[in-house]
């Protein structure tokens, strides 16, 4: 069957690798697992077969809901399920049941409501526009049995929408529901891509949205740019998390320090390779910089705070490089040494063809 989010058979959006499927704890009837179904866009929900089943990843199932039923894809299911239910503190007897699998009816009527939705976008955002609300209407989703449909908006702040709900429902004949949802929420429903040239995080993997602060992008010595360090939802990347632990833990061996003082003058940090641990270091109005490890600097810090001067950070550089007692000369070669003569000695097997070649 043909995906009924992008009619296509490659949609990968949300999807998971499931490397417990089908593996059930000891002591578990079929009967009683538990699958992770996905609908449009972001929405997911965990469902009971209660009726035993076969079910497997990617197949299209009719799952009971509040006053009516609605058509999901199957995107997970096994012990992983309920690993997920725990961490998300949801009890497995508060969960509707998996009535059957869908059929080609069940999905034609659902690539049938698809197709009003955009028609129904339309019309709702210029009844929105009329009733002068301050809110973007970002997408509706059909439920599958055709009796309600769920609006997806952004607002600033909270709205009384009632009078809305009412005039949508008179016009189209269907009961709403109301979602609002933030700006991160908005980019994972509309998909894009991102800076990187690859699918939003968002869209495509990415269902738990974690706060992204400034200081994320200062550990990583990133510039704070809001045009370079924000997303296509206006906020700041969620990519900028990704890594920071590992900065953290290689800062630890970087000092803190903005300049160091040596007779000759104040030298300024510069620059900092974190991971290589080496640090640059100018003095005032200076285009030459002087790269200094990261145990150097600590040295030459500890030196500034008990009250001794450096002479300079180059004839500091040069003595700590002279206190060596051994050099590594292996592969080394002189620039001034000339070449070797190539040798005019030939082969045993070559003479012996220029002789044959003479007789």
């Amino acid at each position: 069957m043909a995906c009924t989010n992008c009619g296509t058979k490659g949609c990968g959006a949300l999807t998971v690798y499931d490397w417990l499927d089908n593996m059930l704890p000891p002591q578990q009837i079929e009967r009683d697992n538990i699958y992770e179904v996905r609908f449009k866009s972001t929405r997911k929900g965990f469902f009971i077969n209660h009726y035993g089943l076969e079910l497997v990843t990617g197949d299209y199932v009719v799952v009971d809901i509040d006053r009516g039923y609605d058509v999901g894809m199957i995107t997970m299911g096994g012990d992983l399920v309920r690993l997920q239910m725990k961490k998300k503190r949801i009890e497995p007897k508060y969960l509707s049941r998996i009535l059957r699998l869908a059929t080609d009816e069940d999905m034609a009527k659902l690539a049938e409501l698809r197709a009003m939705e955009n028609e129904l976008l339309v019309r709702s955002r210029a009844i929105i526009r009329s009733m002068n609300y301050d809110m973007k209407l970002s997408e509706v989703e059909f439920q599958a049995d055709g009796t309600k449909a769920i609006y997806y908006y952004t607002a600033e702040s909270r709205i009384d929408y009632r009078e809305l709900i009412r005039v949508l429902g008179n016009e189209f004949k269907i009961r709403i529901e109301m979602k609002q949802i933030g700006y991160r929420q908005e980019a994972a429903i509309l998909g894009g891509v991102g800076s990187c040239g690859r699918e939003l995080c968002c869209s495509s993997w990415l269902t738990d949205f974690k706060s992204v602060t400034t200081a994320a992008a200062r550990y990583q010595n990133i510039s704070v740019n809001p045009a370079k360090i924000a997303g296509q939802c206006g906020k700041l990347k969620c990519c900028l998390n990704y890594e920071l632990d590992v900065y953290i833990e290689a800062l630890r061996d970087i000092p803190d320090v903005r300049e160091l003082k040596t007779e000759t003058g104040t030298a300024y940090l510069q620059k900092t390779d974190i991971f290589k641990r080496k640090m640059w270091f100018s003095y005032g109005g200076d285009s030459n910089w002087i790269m200094l490890d990261a145990a150097e600097v600590v040295e030459y810090q500890k030196m500034n705070k008990n009250g001794v001067v450096l002479p300079s950070l180059v004839a500091a550089k040069e003595t700590t490089n002279s206190s060596t007692d051994f050099i590594d000369v292996v592969g080394q070669s002189n620039l001034h040494e000339k070449p070797r003569p190539k040798s005019k000695t030939k082969s045993r097997g070559q003479k012996g063809k220029k002789t044959s070649s003479k007789t």
